[in-house]
């Protein structure tokens, strides 16, 4: 578990490839002493696990469906990534609780100075759009940030000027992909109120999904 508080930059120094996975190599100016091999990494708001370890730099291993699911197909050598560890129970969650799972990637569509921010607009398809809100939290290659405006096809976030000089967000372009991690929280609300159950789930007395007939035919309409 994250906060999506980025803590360092990191550099990608080899990327070798695995079959279908990959395997990276990341420089970070993070003290890693007391980081053990088999820790959890949000690498670009990915968490990985650490199989190797020096004492700025570490090794990760990528399964093919984190290559797929993520902008990492697309990384070379030398490429800035964010770099957070993960959550201890003690710490302040100054963002929000990122799972490091991430749901899919967007595309910058706008860069935009205003004032002393800078609005950036995602591109991204209907399915996570579904799950945002305004003024609700979402996940940028594991930045936390809050959502300023959002439609069925993109959204809006505003980048002060700290977040944009310590997080890779500040070096982005028109045309960049990102890593997208919608609200955890919100997504399980949404799956229960909408019904779901997971494909193998063979209870005959399926539960139906709240909907206005339903709240309608109980009194609260």
């Amino acid at each position: 578990m994250f906060t999506g508080i980025i803590e360092s930059f990191g550099t990608i120094r080899r990327i070798e490839s695995s079959g279908e996975g990959k395997v990276l190599s990341i420089d970070s100016d993070l003290d890693l002493s007391h980081t053990r091999i088999g820790d959890s990494i949000a690498v670009n708001g990915a968490c990985l696990t650490a199989v190797s370890l020096g004492n700025q730099s570490f090794e990760v291993d990528m399964a093919p469906e984190t290559v797929r699911k993520t902008t990492f197909k697309d990384l070379t050598v030398g490429s800035r990534v964010n770099i957070e560890r993960a959550l201890k129970l003690s710490d302040r969650i100054d963002g929000h609780l990122v799972s490091g799972h991430i749901d899919g990637t967007g595309t910058i569509a706008s860069v935009v100075r205003k004032s002393n921010a800078v609005i950036v607009t995602v591109n991204v398809d209907d399915r996570l759009a579904s799950d945002m809100i305004e003024k609700g939290s979402v996940a940028v290659d594991g930045i936390s940030l809050t959502i300023n405006r959002c439609s069925d096809h993109d959204f809006e976030v505003s980048i002060i000027p700290h977040t944009a000089a310590v997080t890779t967000i500040g070096l982005k372009q028109v045309g960049d992909k990102a890593n997208i991690e919608t609200d955890m929280i919100g997504k399980y609300v949404k799956k229960y109120l909408m019904g779901h159950s997971s494909k193998n789930d063979a209870m005959p007395n399926k539960k139906e999904g709240i909907s206005m007939a339903l709240l309608a035919k109980n009194g609260f309409l």
